[in-house]
C-alpha cells in the first residue's frame, strides 16, 4: 500500500508541474527530465528497501554413517589326526643274487685313463734301447688294448718291464740338450721285444736287437 501512495505522489508532482501559469519560468525538457528520473530512482529505491528480505535457514540435520556390522570368522575344525598304516615287515629270507661279470668286447671298454696292473693274455717283457742323438734322459708312456677289451697305460720304471700282448701306442719325452718328443704304434705278440727311441720315431724289434 505504501508503495502505490508513493507511486501516485510522484504522479501527481509530475501533472503539477506541467499545468503551472504561464507566468511561471519555463524550464527545459532537459532538466525536467533529468529531475524526472531522480525522483524516480528515489522512489523505486525506498521500495527496494522496504520488500522484507529472505532469511536463509540453516541445515539443521546431519547425516550420520552407521558402519556395518563385521562378520566374525568361524574358526575351521581340527581334522583328526590319520593314523599311519602298518606295512607288514619284508620276509629277511629272500635268496640272494650273485653276479659275475664277463669281460667287454675292445669296441665296448673306453675307460682307457688308469694303469693296467693285471690281463688275461700271455705276459710280454720289454727293454728300452735309446739311440736319441745327442742322448737325452727318456721319459717312455705306453698304452695298449689287448685282444680281450683290457687297456691302460704300463708303469715303467725302468730299462726293462713287462706287459700283455696287444697293439699298443707310445711315447717318449727327451730331456737333454735337445727337448724333444716322438711317437710310435706297433702290435706286440708273444716273446721279448725292445723298444727303441730315436729322434725320428719309436719302433718295437725283436729281442736280439741290433744283432739279429
Amino acid at each position: 500500500m505504501k508503495r502505490k501512495v508513493l507511486i501516485y505522489s510522484m504522479l501527481l508532482a509530475l501533472l503539477s508541474a506541467c499545468a503551472a501559469p504561464a507566468s511561471t519560468p519555463t524550464l527545459d525538457a532537459a532538466s525536467v527530465q533529468s529531475t524526472s528520473a531522480a525522483a524516480a530512482f528515489t522512489v523505486v529505491a525506498q521500495t527496494q528497501a522496504a520488500i522484507p528480505t529472505n532469511t536463509a535457514v540453516p541445515a539443521t540435520e546431519t547425516l550420520t554413517q552407521t558402519p556395518l556390522p563385521t562378520d566374525t570368522i568361524i574358526p575351521s575344525p581340527t581334522l583328526e589326526t590319520l593314523e599311519t598304516p602298518t606295512v607288514a615287515a619284508l620276509p629277511t629270507d629272500l635268496p640272494t643274487l650273485t653276479f659275475t661279470p664277463v669281460p667287454q668286447a675292445s669296441s665296448g671298454n673306453t675307460d682307457c685313463n688308469h694303469a693296467l696292473t693285471s690281463w688275461v693274455g700271455p705276459t710280454v717283457s720289454f727293454a728300452t734301447r735309446n739311440e736319441t742323438k745327442p742322448q737325452g734322459k727318456v721319459i717312455l708312456l705306453m698304452s695298449v688294448r689287448t685282444d680281450h677289451g683290457e687297456c691302460g697305460w704300463l708303469r715303467i720304471y725302468g730299462d726293462t718291464f713287462t706287459g700283455p700282448v696287444g697293439n699298443y701306442s707310445a711315447s717318449a719325452f727327451v730331456d737333454g740338450a735337445k727337448h724333444f718328443k716322438v711317437f710310435g704304434a706297433f702290435r706286440i705278440t708273444d716273446f721279448g721285444w725292445k723298444i727303441v727311441i730315436k729322434n725320428d720315431g719309436i719302433t718295437a724289434r725283436g729281442a736280439c736287437y741290433p744283432n739279429c
